[in-house]
């Protein structure tokens, strides 16, 4: 029997969760659902300094908007469990003295002060990137360095200290990765990164390596930003004795800018007017807020389609996917190796299709709630006309509403700029003589005995219809501009339209 797909989603509480975290946490999900495996959540707080209060019901809360629902989590454990890196801070030390045993670890005990005078050391001589190397351990203050017996006699008293690992200074480290193909690199130009620090909590590198393996982690998805520190982990697997475990990688593509110059951050979404994040976020500590796809009236459905091809297509002119299709179309050779441009009008228009595709019985809510809110009753007969009327102009559910909110609410103002061009003599014959027609008619007043009985109207005046028809839907919308007007008609019916008819040509004035 093959070994089951396990993989897992693992956002550090920092802060809100930003799309490039969504599309992964997408990803993970799709692939092991493909697979047949299983989906973990596993969150990892081992950076105390930055960690964010919220910032972990946040993450619940967006994955659970979207749907994406985890197999094993901290508030669905399992037996690989506890899934928050903080509750396993015991198990690592365990792991890092190992690598120090083995020889591929070290305790460093260079002070802040130490490190920085390093760092200007190496600057002044001109090096590009300054780093605890291979090189520049020899000089510093490590278990490498120092006599044994010293290091014993600091480690006894407390003396504060690191774990580095030892970065061979000579070897190639090759990585097949799932979407950039073979990637290798020297070992030279790593550094020993500290892998657990001083207060006792391990650092990314060690804790994800061991708790991937613990978990039976199978494929590691994650974002290309991560690239850089593969040849690391794949070393930390080999140190550990885990190589014919080592699961898979495969890095995302970024998530870019609309020019496409860089990375895609929260500023670009102030700047450009677009969220970044699944849902609102606001920070209890310092008031930071950030916009959600959520509030701003995109679809659960809508936003999902959307994030899943950025970076990824099924190979086919189809764009409009479910949930459980995008499961079955979904796979990882399908992921693009390049950058993907972020484009807020796709989006919208991702939205649109899933807003029209709903029924006028699900459409009517929406546009029933935002009336409510304004103290306003409509039924759900009339949501649903309007719900018809409206949804080939709506993007979001909220624009429904403003789109017909003038069906429900007394006429009191119009569209000065279109009165001054098209409220003349000849709409006013017009109008008067339909208001004459429509408030005598007695049988059932649809969209074509509208538009037919405004064409007699004209008709009997000896104007051509056309020359009047912006003014016909200023007398009774207000605006220049709208839904089709002989269904508006239709839903008003004739003794509203008549009323609202006779009110503008009572209140506008007949411009020469």
């Amino acid at each position: 029997m093959s070994q089951e797909v396990r993989v897992r989603f693992a956002p550090s509480p920092t802060g809100p969760l930003h799309i490039g975290g969504v599309r992964t946490a997408l990803y993970n999900y799709l692939f092991a659902k493909k697979m047949g495996g299983k989906f973990l959540l596993r969150i990892e707080d081992t950076d105390q300094a930055r960690f964010v209060a919220g910032a972990e019901d946040y993450i619940k809360e967006s994955l659970a908007w979207l749907g994406i629902s985890a197999d094993e989590s901290p508030w669905k454990p399992a037996e690989n469990g506890p899934y928050r890196q903080s509750e396993r801070k015991s198990s690592y030390m365990q792991y890092a003295l190992d690598l120090v045993e083995k020889g591929h670890a070290y305790y460093a005990f260079d002070t802040s002060e130490e490190l920085e005078a390093m760092r200007e050391r190496l600057t002044a001589a001109r090096v590009v990137q300054p780093q605890y190397n291979s090189i520049t351990r020899t000089q510093m203050k490590n278990s490498l360095t120092l006599p044994e017996e010293e290091v014993k006699e600091r480690l006894a008293s407390g003396d504060p200290y690191v774990i580095r690992v030892k970065i061979p200074r000579k070897e190639e480290v090759r990585l097949n990765d799932m979407i950039r193909g073979w990637v290798m690199v020297h070992s030279s130009a790593l550094d020993d990164k500290v892998l657990m620090k001083s207060d006792g909590m391990p650092t990314y590198h060690l804790a994800n390596i061991v708790d991937d393996h613990l978990m039976g982690i199978t494929h590691v998805i994650r974002g290309e930003e991560w690239l850089p520190s593969a040849p690391l982990h794949v070393l930390l697997y080999k140190f550990f004795g885990w190589e014919d475990t080592m699961p898979q990688f495969a890095h995302l593509p970024l998530l870019l800018k609309p020019n496409g110059n860089g990375k895609l951050s929260k500023r670009d979404g102030d700047k450009l007017g677009f969220p970044v994040f699944p849902i609102n976020w606001k920070n209890k500590a310092t008031g930071e807020t950030a916009a959600g796809f959520r509030e701003q009236g995109y679809l659960q459905d809508a936003f999902l389609n959307f994030l899943a091809f950025l970076g990824w297509n099924p190979g086919i002119e189809r764009e409009i996917f479910t949930l459980e299709e995008l499961i079955d179309a979904f796979s990882i050779e399908r992921i693009g190796k390049s950058g993907t441009k972020f484009d807020i009008e796709k989006a919208k228009w991702y939205n649109e299709q899933y807003l029209r595709s709903k029924s006028n019985q699900e459409l009517a809510s929406y546009i029933i709630n935002d009336a409510e809110k304004e103290g306003i009753e409509v039924s759900q007969i009339e949501a649903e006309k309007a719900a018809e009327l409206t949804k080939g102009r709506a993007t979001f559910p909220g624009d429904l509403w403003r789109e017909s909110k003038f069906l429900f609410v007394p006429l009191n103002s119009f569209d000065e700029d279109i009165a001054a061009k098209k409220w003349n003599g000849d709409a006013v014959k017009v109008l008067s003589q339909y208001v004459k027609v429509i408030s005598n008619f007695d049988g059932e007043f649809n969209a074509e005995t509208a538009k037919s009985l405004l064409g007699v109207a004209a008709e009997s005046e000896g104007i051509k219809l056309g020359k009047v028809m912006q003014a016909v839907r200023l007398s009774v919308t207000g605006s220049g501009t709208g839904p089709d007007l002989m269904e508006v008609f239709a839903i008003l019916g004739t003794q509203e339209a008549a009323k609202r008819i006779q009110f503008a040509l009572d209140t506008l004035p007949v411009i020469a």
